[in-house]
């Protein structure tokens, strides 16, 4: 063999060598990094059930996209999304308030029940029935399109002496990013379809999907004439936890004051028509529960 041939053949076992170790370092490289899953934002999605508004942030946490003017966008520590944030990125306002200025809270020693995303034929009538068994007042946050399907509803639940509440036409969790325009518009489209089923049903409050509250869209519910409505105790109950987690955690932080998150639509139900059942006993015992009034300020 010559030597050029011994050399050539030493060259292209290095060759292999160094391809060899160059490939078991790309599958170890390879397997040390997670896979990345795609994201997909939260909001409206559909079923056999029909519509699903699951998207609503933990009490205090309110999420959703923020507009231009409300600071950089930061993702909640329960990766549930964006949070709308502050100038500073702190997520609350100069003044230090999460809420841009929404009610968490009645103000009184009396606590609210509230109702969102409905009306829905199949559950808004239980609650209305619970409701009137122990003479209990309530708030109705109502999706517009919703109340547009089902104007009996929506006049049930004025007749009973509710309060009604703005939800937003079709539950955009990212409509306090849009212009004031857009908010205007979908505000003023939700009440309009209120209205055309309870004409003298006034609607004082107005309540942002998902708590995704910002600068733009209190600013546009104030000029309209609506007072922003956040909650205090949030039991989870758009996440199905089940009728007996969702009575514990009402009656564990229920309080003086407190507003009270609940669903009558948006997909199943039942669990939160079935703790209601067992809620409205001892909170009619401890409290005196009131709609919230139609003049806020």
């Amino acid at each position: 063999m010559t030597r050029g041939s011994s050399t050539a053949r030493a060259a292209g076992i290095v060759t292999l060598v160094v391809a060899g170790l160059l490939g078991s370092a790309y599958v170890l490289g390879r397997s040390l990094v997670p896979d990345q899953k795609p994201t997909h934002s939260t909001g409206l999605s559909t079923s056999a059930d029909g519509p699903h508004y699951a998207d609503q942030p933990s009490a205090g946490k309110p999420g959703g996209a923020p507009s231009a003017s409300a600071g950089p966008v930061v993702t909640g520590q329960d990766g549930s999304g964006p949070v709308a944030t502050g100038q500073d990125g702190s997520g609350q306002d100069a003044a230090g308030d999460k809420l841009f200025g929404a009610h968490a809270t009645t103000g009184s020693p009396r606590l609210a029940l509230t109702f969102d995303d409905g009306p829905d034929p199949r559950y808004t009538p239980q609650v209305l029935a619970l409701l009137r068994e122990y003479d209990v007042h309530a708030t109705f946050c109502l999706v517009g399109e919703n109340a547009q399907n089902h104007p009996d509803l929506v006049q049930a639940i004025v007749d009973d002496g509710h309060t009604v509440c703005n939800h937003s036409w079709q539950h955009d969790v990212r409509l306090g990013a849009r212009s004031a325009d857009a908010i205007r518009s979908d505000l003023l489209r939700t009440n309009a379809a209120i209205r055309a089923a309870a004409p003298n049903a006034p609607i004082v409050w107005y309540r942002q999907p998902g708590g995704a509250w910002t600068y733009p869209v209190v600013s546009v519910a104030r000029q309209l004439g609506m007072t922003p409505l956040h909650w205090s105790v949030d039991p989870s109950d758009w996440d199905l936890p089940g009728a007996t987690k969702i009575t514990a955690t009402v009656l564990d932080q229920a309080e003086p004051g407190s507003v009270v998150l609940l669903h009558d639509a948006g997909g199943d139900r039942q669990g939160t028509v079935d703790a209601l059942r067992r809620i409205l006993p001892e909170l009619t015992a401890r409290f005196e529960l009131e709609a919230l009034p139609t003049d806020p300020t």
